[in-house]
């Protein structure tokens, strides 16, 4: 995101540093709501895994992974680092559970999005930089994480809607999944293919027109 905007440097470098604190607190923000909301899920359900390492709260350094923070912050894609659960602890079906925990975070970043529009869209005025970033990352960082390719949320949710018998023959693909999550996100950047964009855009659009009255994309 912030290569987006390096040519505010040299034109407006007060109008930068505006976008640059903006970028940082809501990458901070929507990476911390999303974590945290893991981590609660995980707490109801009888897993004091969460609790005991710290994760039950909305500190942004229990949550950021360096290099997760920083290519989200610069390019627009990362990730937070992962809630530690102890399925053992759920009470009733595991992968139910597990699903839940993994719904929780995409919940909690488009309701945070939602909230935080509130003001602009019953004062009917537009909201400054800081604000449509953090709405727009919660969103993005939401509906990017229902896509149900492994280690993203959206697979732990399809795993505890499908059969058991199902869920845990396609658990066993769960390995494959990053280097295939990475090779979409590179054809997707680097041959023009476009498919996240097509994918998620209309998405995306529908939330920030019910947000922010208007499209991100």
């Amino acid at each position: 995101m912030l290569f987006w905007n390096l040519g505010l440097l040299r034109s407006d470098p007060l109008g930068f540093m505006v976008v640059l604190v903006s970028l940082a607190v809501a990458v901070m923000v929507a990476i911390s709501v999303h974590e945290a909301s893991h981590a609660l899920a995980a707490d109801r359900q009888g897993d004091p895994t969460p609790r005991s390492l710290g994760r039950l709260t909305l500190n942004p350094l229990a949550h950021l992974d360096p290099l997760g923070t920083l290519l989200l912050f610069l390019v627009g894609f990362g990730w937070g680092k992962p809630v530690p659960v102890n399925l053992a602890y759920f009470r009733g079906r595991p992968l139910a559970g597990m699903a839940r925990v993994a719904f929780a975070g995409p919940l909690a970043g488009l309701i945070t999005a939602g909230v935080v529009s509130i003001p602009f869209r019953l004062l009917d005025i537009f909201p400054g930089d800081f604000f449509i970033m953090l709405v727009y990352f919660n969103i993005i960082l939401s509906l990017f994480n229902l896509i149900p390719i492994p280690p993203l949320d959206g697979f732990h949710v399809l795993l505890g809607l499908l059969p058991p018998r199902t869920a845990v023959s396609l658990s066993r693909y769960e390995s494959y999944g990053p280097p295939v999550l990475i090779l979409v996100i590179l054809l997707d950047n680097f041959t023009g293919i476009g498919f996240l964009g097509r994918a998620l855009g209309p998405l995306v659009n529908l939330f920030s027109r019910l947000y922010l009255g208007g499209d991100i994309f």
